[in-house]
Parts: C-alpha cells; sequence; structure tokens
C-alpha cells in the first residue's frame, strides 16, 4: 500500500515502514494461525515490552470493539490523559494501528519511527516463523513501552483466547463487546463458541466490562468465564445501561446518571457501544467528570464506520445533493446495526437507498445483505480490489438477488456512482448510497475520495 500525498489523492512512493512491512509478507507468507508460543518467544527475546507499558485496556468482540476503543480514548484524552492507541486493520496507511499518546491528542505514529521498530523486531526475530500480524503486534508493544503514556488501549486482532495481544497478563480493565458469528473457521460455528474464545481476554482477578449482547447464551458464557476466574463483570442492562431519552445519551451505572449529548457517531447502537467505553474507562480505574464525559461524545471520531463523506473526489461522481454514506461492517450481525441505522436517517429525511457492495470470500454474504431487505432500491456489487479474497462482483450481485435484492455486477465504485449519476432525475429526491461490507473496501474508499484517516 502507498503513502498518500498531503490530499490523499494520489499514491506517492512507499515509506520505509511499508517497505519494512512488505519484507516481512515476504519472508512470513502465513496469514492466521492462532498461537501464543510464537508471539511469546519474540517478546522474550526483545526483553517482554508488553510488561512495561502503561495501564492497558484490553477490548475484544465481533462487532464494535473499534468504536469501544475510539470511545474510550475520546474519554480519557478528554479528561486530559495522554493514550496510546493499537487497533487493527488499518483502513488507508499501515501507520493508523499505532496512535502514539501525546498531551493534546495522540498521532500516527511518526514513519522512521514505526520502520526502526520493525527492523528491531524482524532482527530479534532472526527468520523464525511467524505470522507477520504477531511481529507487528510486538512492534505495537514495543512503541507504546519506549513513549510515556498514560493509558494503553489494545484492540483484539481475531477471536483472543490465542490472540498475539493475549500476551497482557495484568489489564487495568478488559471489554468484551457484542458477539455474533464471524470468523468462524478460527472460532466455531456457535455464537457460545466465539463467546468463550473472546471472553480468553480476561484475567483472573481483574475487571470485565460485558457489552450489550444480542445473544443470551454469549453473555452467559462471558460472565460465568469472569465468575470462575474472580473477575468482576460489568454487565451491560445490569450494572450499567444507555439510551436515548430527547435526542441526549442517558447514561446510568451505581454512581449515578449521566444526561450528556448523543454520541457523534451516527446509530442507536453507539449509545450502547459509548456506555460500554464509560463503563471500562472507570472499571479500569480513571474517573471522569461529567465535562470529559460531554467532550467525548461530541469530539469521538472513528472513520470507515458509517462516515458520511460530505467532501471529496468520490462525492464528485454522486448524483446532485446525493448522501454518501461509508461502513466497513461485513458480517451478518454488522449489516444488522448498519442497517438500522440507516432507518434512523430515513426516519429523519426520506431518501431512496442504493447500496455499493464489495466483500470478501471468508464474509456470510448473502445474509449480509438480508438486512437491508425491503430497504434497498438496488444493489451496485463492486470488486474489492485490496485483498485477493474478493468475491468476483456477479457472484456477489447473485447472493444479494439471493436475498430478495435488485442487484447488479460494475466494475467499480467510481462506474457505481456514475451509473447513478447520469441515470438520475434531478426532479426526484437525490438518494442515499451506502458503500459496505468490506473494510478493505472501505479503505479503498477512503483512499480515492482523498481523506484518509487522520
Amino acid at each position: 500500500m502507498n503513502v498518500l500525498r498531503p490530499d490523499g489523492m494520489f499514491p506517492m512512493t512507499k515509506s520505509a515502514a511499508e517497505r519494512e512491512i512488505d519484507r516481512l509478507m515476504t519472508l512470513h507468507p502465513k496469514g492466521f494461525d492462532l498461537s501464543l508460543g510464537r508471539i511469546r518467544r519474540l517478546l522474550e527475546k526483545l526483553g517482554n515490552p508488553q510488561d512495561r507499558l502503561p495501564p492497558v485496556i484490553h477490548i475484544a468482540g465481533t462487532n464494535g470493539k473499534g468504536s469501544a476503543a475510539a470511545f474510550s480514548r475520546a474519554l480519557l484524552e478528554a479528561s486530559g490523559r495522554t493514550v496510546h492507541v493499537h487497533t487493527s486493520p488499518h483502513l488507508v496507511n499501515w501507520h493508523e494501528r499505532y496512535r502514539i499518546g501525546a498531551p493534546g491528542g495522540g498521532r500516527f505514529v511518526e514513519d522512521e519511527v514505526f520502520a526502526d521498530a520493525i527492523r528491531r523486531v524482524g532482527t530479534a526475530n532472526d527468520g523464525q516463523t511467524i505470522t507477520v500480524f504477531e511481529i507487528l503486534t510486538a512492534v505495537g508493544f514495543l512503541l507504546f513501552s519506549e513513549h510515556p503514556a498514560d493509558v494503553a488501549i489494545v484492540e483484539v486482532g481475531l477471536g483472543g483466547r490465542f490472540d498475539a495481544t493475549n500476551v497482557i497478563e495484568n489489564p487495568a480493565a478488559c471489554a468484551i463487546m457484542p458477539v455474533s458469528l464471524d470468523h468462524e473457521a478460527y472460532l466455531g460455528d456457535r455464537v457460545e463458541l466465539i463467546a468463550a474464545e473472546k471472553a480468553g481476554i480476561i484475567k483472573r482477578g481483574r475487571p470485565v466490562v460485558v457489552g450489550a449482547q444480542d445473544s443470551d447464551g454469549a453473555r452467559d458464557v462471558i460472565v460465568g468465564t469472569a465468575e470462575r476466574l474472580g473477575a468482576p463483570a460489568y454487565v451491560h442492562g445490569q450494572d450499567f445501561i444507555a439510551f436515548e431519552e430527547n435526542g441526549r445519551l442517558i447514561y446510568q451505572d451505581e454512581d449515578g446518571l449521566l444526561d450528556l449529548p448523543p454520541p457523534r457517531l451516527p446509530g442507536r447502537h453507539q449509545f450502547a457501544n459509548a456506555a460500554a467505553a464509560i463503563a471500562t474507562v472507570k472499571a479500569a480505574g480513571f474517573s471522569l467528570g461529567v465535562a470529559d464525559v460531554e467532550k467525548a461524545m461530541q469530539t469521538v471520531e472513528w472513520p470507515g464506520r458509517l462516515q458520511k463523506l460530505s467532501s471529496g473526489r468520490l462525492t464528485d461522481f454522486a448524483p446532485r445533493g446525493a448522501e454518501l454514506w461509508l461502513d466497513g461492517g461485513h458480517n451478518p450481525g454488522a449489516s444488522v446495526v448498519i442497517a438500522e441505522a440507516i432507518v434512523e436517517q430515513e426516519e429523519r429525511f426520506p431518501r431512496p437507498l442504493f447500496l455499493i457492495c464489495g466483500m470478501i470470500n471468508t464474509k456470510d454474504q448473502t445474509n449480509f445483505f438480508r438486512a437491508f431487505e425491503g430497504m434497498a432500491r438496488h444493489v451496485f456489487t463492486v470488486p474489492v480490489n485490496m485483498s485477493e479474497a474478493s468475491v468476483p462482483n456477479t457472484v456477489l450481485a447473485a447472493h444479494a438477488a439471493e436475498a430478495g435484492l435488485s442487484a447488479e455486477p460494475v466494475a467499480s465504485i467510481e462506474n457505481a456512482l456514475l451509473l447513478l449519476r447520469d441515470n438520475w432525475d434531478e426532479a426526484d429526491t437525490p438518494p442515499r448510497i451506502l458503500i459496505c461490507g468490506s473494510l478493505y473496501l472501505a479503505g479503498e474508499v477512503l483512499r480515492l475520495n482523498g481523506t484518509p484517516p487522520k
């Protein structure tokens, strides 16, 4: 992947860090291989940097863990704390995975600092068998151990129990966000099995926050694990809750009630994500003033998740006056909350809905589309150019049709937007266009639009 020009439009020469990562990909082509043995061996050679981090908030879940990390960061920074953040995957540039804490707000890791850390970790690994994700997780621990901060937020990559981030032995708090079916080949084909994998991040005696779960079975597995380990559990709907009242976010726990502005991130599901983050930050031992929480709700950012694109190159391809939305959610659980959020927009301002969708072949494509049955007027299916696992657009269109949607394959996002624009009657209400189905696709959109994450 290439570094963007400052305007985000066209690729430049690859950065030093990207060249190092390309070399790693050649040396270690293996993708997922869930195990902790390799990462522990490597971290031992590096002096166990994961043991020298500031207090860690560790977050797992099928959906919502990235939003919970974003809310947690916003809450902590609003209270004046410096915060490291490790998330994955990235959308446009690898540097997005590592936000280094600094007064006034963290910044993505500088390229030479990143490249140097990759080289040192690669040297320590000394050609041993390992996955690139494991090396890059070690890079994150090394970076965070060498830069002072008050807190580190670490998002699980895949699963939990055997995820490379699960070498953190004494987190300040863990959070497990909504669990649903995804990555079944690695985690199991029942939500209870997946919940057990996510619950693997819970540590004996350390607090865990259980986000809003659609499945009673998943919640029971997580709470049962916490009880077995003597980990204090704070459960959504039991120990804390959030709901909308008169357009405001009402949060309540044993300390009382907070009447807050609605989260800046759209969708009612973000009320529950915000609540989980508040509960997690408090469970980790950090005090929050009312003004801090209010500020966090108004400043939180999480690109590629129900992000409204109001300017940029791609917006110029759309019909005049159209709304253009982007979401990287890629499993049936995510599509349900995305569809619900679009319904909220529809209630405020009705518009005909069109989807531009690309997906990869490890995802449940037909059931992803089912959430939009009766909502979407038409689906344009496109290839996901950033992934070798892209579903052919013709095949994806067939899956959309199987879910009861009108669909056709097109060559690109730009082609879909131009088709809409060229055939749109300007006397009609401008459409609402949702680009969705893959984080790879979301990254491609932000790159093409010239609006990469900052």
